[in-house]
């Protein structure tokens, strides 16, 4: 019994060790994740003008019935949706050919894309400016030797926003989707072929099954990131396009006037549309869980 006293206390102390070793880490997600996101949600429940009220849905009837914010709502739904859709087809392409491929070519591919996956932000608008900007190269060059639809192409509208978050969502949604091709055996391939089918059957009957749950957190990742995309959007087209990040920085930082209650309430309301984006993909990935065990 004196024998194992020592190695108990071994294991308590290890045990009080690791907690210790963890307070820091809790310390700051109290003071910088979860505080500020309780002054946030409370904030969203005041009124700038009237700082005596506690608590009222006044921001949210706002958010809701005026025309402005119902729009930057919709635009950014639509352009993270429709960049999130054309990222995770060509990154499909892309995870699958950097899957196939190996030595050399493999390495840098994957290269190019964690140097391009950082490239983002101001540095990004600055480089599309450039490029396809009214006097880019591109566009130079489209109306020298008469490409029409480059020469007409308007970088400053949505359309062009969409393409600069097409951009940075394909290099992340690549190198996410990288690994769970790993999980892809080719003796199923094998027996596929084996079997008379080709590789439309592999991809389509065991393949993609097999990455959908991979597939799904990806969609999700990237529908958060182009969701939130703040400095790309406000380096092209500043206060001149409404997106939902937009609308909250001017709320803060206003020219005229600061709206922090209301700018509260657009944060809650970004929160809660990622928070249902992400429970219909647990839901999606459970269900296909299942279905992969049957």
């Amino acid at each position: 019994m004196d024998k194992k006293k020592p190695k108990a206390l071994t294991n308590r102390n290890t045990r009080y060790f690791y907690l210790l070793a963890l307070a820091p880490f809790v310390l700051l997600v109290a003071l910088y994740e979860l505080m500020p996101l309780i002054m946030l949600v409370i904030d969203s429940f005041g009124v700038d003008k009237k700082p005596d009220i506690a608590f009222s849905l006044q921001n949210y009837e706002k958010i809701f019935s005026a025309l402005s914010y119902q729009t930057a709502i919709l635009n950014s739904l639509k352009i993270t949706l429709i960049s999130t859709a054309i990222g995770i087809v060509i990154a499909f392409l892309g995870a699958r050919a950097a899957y196939q491929s190996r030595g050399r070519f493999r390495n840098v591919f994957l290269t190019v894309l964690n140097m391009t996956s950082n490239f983002a932000g101001v540095p990004l608008a600055f480089a599309y400016m450039i490029i396809l900007g009214n006097a880019g190269v591109l566009k130079q060059l489209a109306a020298q030797y008469g490409i029409g639809f480059l020469e007409n192409f308007d970088l400053y509208t949505s359309g062009g926003l969409t393409l600069m978050y097409v951009y940075f969502q394909i290099p992340l949604s690549t190198l996410l989707l990288i690994p769970a091709f790993n999980g892809i055996r080719s003796e199923w391939n094998e027996a596929n072929m084996l079997l008379g089918g080709n590789s439309l059957h592999f991809w389509g009957r065991i393949g993609i099954p097999v990455l959908l749950p991979s597939l799904f957190s990806t969609l999700s990742v990237l529908f958060a990131n182009a969701l939130t995309a703040y400095a790309t959007a406000y380096a092209l087209l500043m206060n001149n396009f409404s997106l939902l990040p937009i609308n909250i920085s001017a709320s803060f930082v206003g020219d005229i006037k600061t709206k922090p209650k209301l700018g509260a309430a657009l944060s809650v309301v970004m929160m809660l549309i990622m928070c249902i984006v992400i429970l219909i993909n647990n839901f999606i990935t459970k269900k296909t869980t299942k279905w992969e065990k049957r």
